[in-house]
């Protein structure tokens, strides 16, 4: 790993989801950022998984930065006490600000906010505007019908191969973590 610190963007949901180990494997994912000195960059909502993650981190020394659009700052009730707390005019300043401040994705399970920012990061590495890790933390195989629906796309040949290859998906917080120490290395 190199000197400079590394941050590793979070998105994730903004309600909890029906399964206790979504919350449970969020707060492990921001234990794990701390305890690695990686700066946890998410959406700075103090709601849902977002909240989870967040509270982890900062409960276990870790630094975050949050970026939250004026639109979203009483829905997911903006989480002021971060390291840095940005607040933009809209949702695509959101996303660019998140995605240029980390050096690697991860993907919790969320709806269709969490589907919309991994679109964006796939099609920006599809298009070869970046190289960065994208990770799919894939608990209790919330991501396999979407793991599917990627392999459909490119079995019906609307996408190359190479599309199943910027994904990788693990299945527990440890194996992200070693996906990360491998990929931030």
């Amino acid at each position: 790993m190199t000197d400079s610190p590394k941050s590793v963007c979070v998105y994730c949901g903004s309600r909890p989801g029906r399964r206790p180990t979504y919350a449970s494997d969020a707060a492990a994912t921001g234990r794990m950022l701390a305890a690695n000195g990686w700066r946890l960059v998410y959406g700075a909502g103090d709601v849902g998984l977002m909240g989870e993650v967040a509270r982890a981190t900062q409960a276990a020394g870790g630094a975050t930065m949050g970026v939250i659009p004026t639109h979203l700052l009483a829905k997911e009730v903006g989480k002021r006490d971060l390291s840095t707390f940005v607040v933009t005019e809209t949702m695509h300043e959101r996303k660019k600000v998140m995605f240029m401040n980390s050096d690697a994705v991860v993907v919790l399970p969320g709806g269709a906010g969490s589907l919309d920012e991994l679109f964006e990061v796939v099609t920006w590495r599809q298009l070869g505007l970046h190289a960065k890790p994208i990770l799919l933390l894939n608990t209790e195989g919330y991501w396999a019908p979407l793991l599917a629906a990627f392999d459909q796309i490119v079995a019906e040949g609307f996408a190359e191969p190479s599309l199943a290859g910027f994904l990788t998906a693990v299945p527990d917080v440890p194996t992200l973590e070693a996906s990360l120490r491998a990929a931030l290395s």
